[in-house]
C-alpha cells in the first residue's frame, strides 16, 4: 500500500468542482491511502469526503515564514508519498513541488504543468474548461476517469431538518445575491425586483429565502427575503450544501454556492457578466443553467423571471 497526496486549498466553488477528480483518484488507487492537503476553511468538510482517508492542514502562511514551511514540509515528507495530485495548480503548490520533488515529472507529481500537452502553451490550455483540464491532467497521469467531468458534491451535506422546521421550509426558492467585495462585477443588482415578480405570480406558493455568509449578514437586510441563519450564525458549508440540494430552485451570482448547486443536481440559474464564461468554469449541468450578458446591470429582472418560469414548468 502506498500513500497518495491530493492538494486542494480552495475556493468553495473549486472544492465542489474537484469532487469528481478526487473520486477518480481514489478509485484508481483503491489499495492505497489517500491524503488531502487543504486550508482551515475546508478542513472539516473534507473530513466527510468518503474518498479521503486523512486530511492535512496547510495554514498557508507566507513563504518567507521558514519555520512554518520547515514543519509543513517535514509533515509531508514523513508520509513518503509515492504520488502527488496537485488539483490547486497554483504558484504556491508548484513551490511545494520544487521543495518536495524538484525533478519530478507527471509520474510522481501530477499538475497542469507536468501534464501540459506538448502542442499547446499553458496560457492557451487555461482557456479550456476547468473540468476538461482536470480530466486531461488525470488521464495524462495514467488514470481512468468516469467522475471528473461530472462531479457530485452531495457527500458534503449534513442533516438540516431542524433548520427547515424552524423556518417552515417546504417549497422554497433560494437566492444568492452577494459576492466578494473585490468582485463587484459579479453582482446582479435586481434581486428585489425579481422577488416582487415571483411574489406577484406565485403568492405564498414558494418561500423566498437567502443564506448569507458570515460577512454578508448585515447586507442581507437589504434583500426582501427571509434570512436563514443557525442560531444567529451563517450556515456552515455542509448545512448550505443540503439546503441547496433540497431547494426548489436556486438563482445565484457566479459564486461558490452556484457551483455547489451545479454539482449537487439542484435546479437553478447562475448569472454571468463579462468576468468569465459559464463554459470556462464548467458550471452548466442538466438542471443548472447560466444567463450570460456583457453587463449584469443591463440584465432585467423580467428576463431572469422568464427563465425561472420556463424552468419551473
Amino acid at each position: 500500500m502506498s500513500n497518495i497526496l491530493i492538494i486542494k486549498h480552495g475556493s468553495l466553488g473549486d472544492i465542489a468542482q474537484a469532487s469528481g477528480a478526487i473520486q477518480d483518484i481514489s478509485e484508481n488507487h483503491k489499495n492505497d491511502r489517500i491524503y488531502l492537503l487543504t486550508t482551515k476553511t475546508y478542513l472539516e468538510v473534507f473530513k466527510k469526503n468518503p474518498f479521503i482517508h486523512e486530511v492535512i492542514l496547510d495554514k498557508r502562511l507566507p513563504r518567507y515564514n521558514l519555520i512554518y514551511l520547515y514543519f509543513l514540509m517535514r509533515e509531508l515528507k514523513k508520509h513518503s508519498f509515492s504520488k502527488v495530485f496537485d488539483l490547486q495548480n497554483s504558484s504556491r503548490t508548484n513551490f511545494y513541488k520544487n521543495i518536495l520533488f524538484p525533478k519530478a515529472k507527471k509520474e510522481t507529481w501530477s499538475s497542469s504543468i507536468t501534464t501540459l500537452p506538448e502542442v499547446i502553451d499553458k496560457k492557451e490550455f487555461d482557456k479550456h474548461s476547468v473540468l476538461d483540464r482536470f480530466n486531461h491532467q488525470l488521464q495524462t497521469s495514467g488514470l481512468k476517469t468516469s467522475n471528473t467531468i461530472n462531479p457530485d458534491f452531495s457527500w458534503a451535506g449534513s442533516e438540516i431538518s431542524k433548520i427547515k422546521d424552524h423556518f417552515k421550509l417546504n417549497k422554497f426558492i433560494l437566492l444568492f445575491p452577494f459576492c466578494s467585495p473585490h468582485l463587484h462585477m459579479k453582482k446582479w443588482p435586481y434581486y428585489n425586483d425579481l422577488i416582487k415578480l415571483i411574489l406577484d405570480k406565485f403568492g405564498n406558493e414558494y418561500k423566498i429565502v437567502i443564506a448569507p455568509g458570515p460577512s454578508e449578514i448585515n447586507d442581507a437586510k437589504e434583500i426582501n427575503a427571509e434570512v436563514l441563519l443557525d442560531n444567529g450564525k451563517a450556515l456552515d458549508i455542509s448545512q448550505l450544501t443540503s439546503l441547496i440540494k433540497e431547494s426548489t430552485f436556486v438563482i445565484a451570482n457566479d459564486t461558490g454556492p452556484a457551483h455547489i448547486a451545479a454539482h449537487v443536481g439542484a435546479k437553478g440559474l447562475t448569472l454571468f457578466g463579462k468576468h468569465t464564461t459559464a463554459y470556462k468554469v464548467s458550471i452548466e449541468r442538466n438542471n443548472f443553467k447560466a444567463i450570460e450578458v456583457t453587463d449584469l446591470n443591463n440584465l432585467s429582472a423580467e428576463k431572469v423571471f422568464e427563465r425561472l418560469i420556463n424552468s419551473l414548468n
